[in-house]
C-alpha cells in the first residue's frame, strides 16, 4: 500500500479555493503542536520558512528544492521527512507545481518543551550507548526518506488532527509523542554511528557496529557478535535492543536499506544495488524496500531522475 497516497486521500477533504498560490495554507490546532498543509500552485523560488518550534515536514505530492546554510539544493520529495530545528531559516523552490496539479506539503509544529521532555527521557534510555558527553539534540535539521511505519505514524497524526473526535487532543498528543521518538531515535542513531566511524573500539557495542557497517551484505552470527562485545548472547542481545532499539539483524536491514536509497540516488542501478548489499535475489531486495519504505526502489530512482 501507499501511505501517501493515504496521506492525500485524508486531506481531500480539506480541499478550496485558495487564498494564495504560493503556499496556501490552512492550519489545525493541538495540544503542544499544530498542523498546516501547503498547497502551491504556481512554480516558485527561494520561499522562506522560518519558526520557533521544531518543525517536522513531510511531502505529500509534487517536489519541492530545499536550501539550507548548510547545504544548497536538497531535492525533497514523497515519502521523505525534513526536520528543522527552531531558528533555522530554510528557502524552498518550487519546480514542478501547477494549477491543476499544485505540489503539497504538511507541516507539524511541536513545542521546545514537548520536546525537551520527551529528549530528556531518550537521553536517560540512550546514555550507556552515546559517546561520553554526548546527547541527543534535537536543534539540528535532519533530511531522510522514513519508513512505512514513519509514514503509518503521520497518517494517524494527519487523521487525528483533522477529524472531529472526542478524544482528539489526547490522540494527537500520542502521535506527536511517537514521532518525536521517531525522530530522536534517528538523531540518536546518527551521533552513535559517527563516534564509531571515529572510536571504533572504544566499546563492546562500537565494535559490533562497526563490523555491521562495512558488512552489510553479510548474514549476521549472535553469537559472534556478542564474543566480539565481549558479553553473553543474552546480555548482548538485551543491551543492543535496549541502546538501539531494535534486534541486530533488523539493524543490519535498517542499515542496508539506508546504504540502498543511498545508492540509488547516486544513479546506480537496481540491481547493481540489490548485489551490492547481499540480495541473491532482485524480487526478494525490491520486496523488502517497499516494505521498508512503501514505495519500489525503481520509483526512488525515479524521482531522482526527475528532480535532477
Amino acid at each position: 500500500m501507499d501511505t501517501s497516497a493515504s496521506t492525500e486521500r485524508t486531506l481531500s477533504g480539506y480541499k478550496r479555493a485558495p487564498i494564495q498560490l504560493v503556499e496556501n495554507r490552512v492550519c489545525f490546532a493541538g495540544p503542544n503542536s499544530e498542523l498546516s498543509i501547503y498547497d502551491t500552485y504556481e512554480q516558485a523560488q527561494k520561499v522562506s520558512l522560518k519558526t520557533d518550534t521544531l518543525l517536522y515536514c513531510g511531502m505529500v505530492t509534487g517536489a519541492k528544492v530545499m536550501h539550507t546554510q548548510a547545504h544548497d539544493n536538497i531535492p525533497f520529495l514523497p515519502h521523505e521527512s525534513f526536520i528543522l530545528a527552531p531558528q533555522e531559516e530554510v528557502f524552498i523552490d518550487f519546480p514542478e507545481a501547477d494549477y491543476h496539479k499544485p505540489t503539497t506539503c504538511l507541516t507539524i509544529a511541536i513545542s521546545k518543551e514537548r520536546v525537551a521532555q520527551i529528549c530528556d527521557r531518550m537521553n536517560d534510555i540512550m546514555v550507556n550507548s552515546l559517546p561520553t558527553n554526548h546527547i541527543i539534540d534535537p536543534n539540528q535539521h535532519l533530511h531522510t526518506l522514513h519508513t512505512q511505519a514513519t509514514q503509518q505514524v503521520i497518517d494517524r497524526l494527519t487523521s487525528d488532527f483533522i477529524r472531529n473526535d472526542p478524544d482528539r487532543d489526547l490522540l494527537v498528543d500520542f502521535g506527536v509523542s511517537e514521532l518525536v521518538t521517531r525522530i530522536l531515535r534517528h538523531h540518536g542513531r546518527d551521533a552513535l554511528l559517527r563516534f564509531t566511524q571515529n572510536e571504533p573500539d572504544a566499546s563492546g557495542l562500537t565494535c559490533v557496529l562497526q563490523w555491521i557497517e562495512t558488512h552489510l551484505s553479510q548474514p549476521l552470527d549472535t553469537n559472534e557478535l556478542a564474543k566480539m562485545a565481549c558479553m553473553s548472547r543474552s546480555r548482548f542481545y538485551d543491551s543492543f535492543k535496549k541502546q538501539l532499539g531494535c534486534t541486530p539483524v533488523e539493524y543490519q536491514h535498517q542499515r542496508r536499506m539506508g546504504r540502498a536509497y543511498q545508492r540509488l540516488q547516486e544513479k546506480r542501478s537496481v540491481t547493481e544495488v540489490s548485489y551490492e548489499l547481499g540480495y541473491l535475489s532482485l524480487s526478494h531486495f525490491s520486496r523488502r524496500f517497499h516494505q521498508h519504505f512503501g514505495v519500489s526502489p525503481r520509483q526512488i530512482s525515479a524521482q531522482k531522475k526527475q528532480v535532477s
